[in-house]
């Protein structure tokens, strides 16, 4: 079973710490895509976390379900209107299950790389074409490493220094590891946080579906 990243106050603040990637600027066009791809039939999210985009998608039409590994993520969604109505299994989304078949699984916002193993991340893959109906469309949204911003010889870029917060990813090349370390000032104190993740390259993820038994259909870079 994967770790656990996301309990207690991580999950209490999770939404506040995601609201530039929660503006209805950038949901609603991933909605609309989203919304598209099922074209009528049922959606799974892999990793659904507090429903950033599980409620606007289910609030457009679309029958959602989830898997999620953090039972306090799970809370933070069940608190919200629409969060009950919307199936969740606790479990990690490389092996859990979830009864019925998809046309549309997706999973966004870099997670496949919260699975730390190559092995972990081929099985996510294997997974969502296990839930696919035939036809159906797995997405996932991941960033493209940035190692060619780092100096000879240095692991470590800042990618957000503000008042607020202070952001250093560590990276591992050799064994493509990547250590996400926050520190949030907040109420007078400072909270900090480090997330393991591991980092994959476009080949890769395509080489993972071809395992799986599925075909790149089209990428998308911005």
């Amino acid at each position: 079973m994967a770790e656990d990243h996301f309990a207690g106050e991580v999950a209490e603040h999770y939404d506040a710490d995601t609201a530039e990637v929660s503006d209805r600027r950038v949901l609603e066009p991933m909605v609309r895509f989203l919304a598209e791809l099922a074209s009528g039939g049922a959606a799974l999210e892999l990793a659904i976390g507090t429903g950033r985009v599980a409620l606007p998608l289910a609030a457009a039409g679309v029958t959602v379900s989830g898997i999620e590994l953090s039972p306090d993520m799970v809370a933070q969604l069940r608190a919200k209107p629409g969060g009950s109505d919307i199936p969740v299994t606790l479990g990690d989304m490389a092996t859990a299950p979830m009864p019925g078949s998809f046309r549309l699984v997706y999973l966004v916002f870099n997670t496949i790389e919260n699975l730390t193993s190559q092995d972990a991340q081929v099985a996510c893959f294997c997974n969502a074409a296990a839930h696919l109906e035939p036809g159906g469309f797995f997405v996932v949204e991941v960033e493209v490493p940035q190692l060619r911003r780092l100096p000879p010889g240095e692991t470590v870029r800042p990618f957000e220094v503000t008042a607020e917060h202070l952001g250093f990813d560590e990276f591992d090349p050799v064994n493509q590891g990547l250590v996400s370390h926050h520190y949030t000032f907040r109420d007078g104190g400072v909270r900090t946080m480090s997330v393991p993740f591991r980092y994959v390259w476009p080949g890769e993820l395509d080489l993972m579906a071809r395992i799986a038994g599925m075909r790149l259909r089209e990428r998308w870079g911005d």
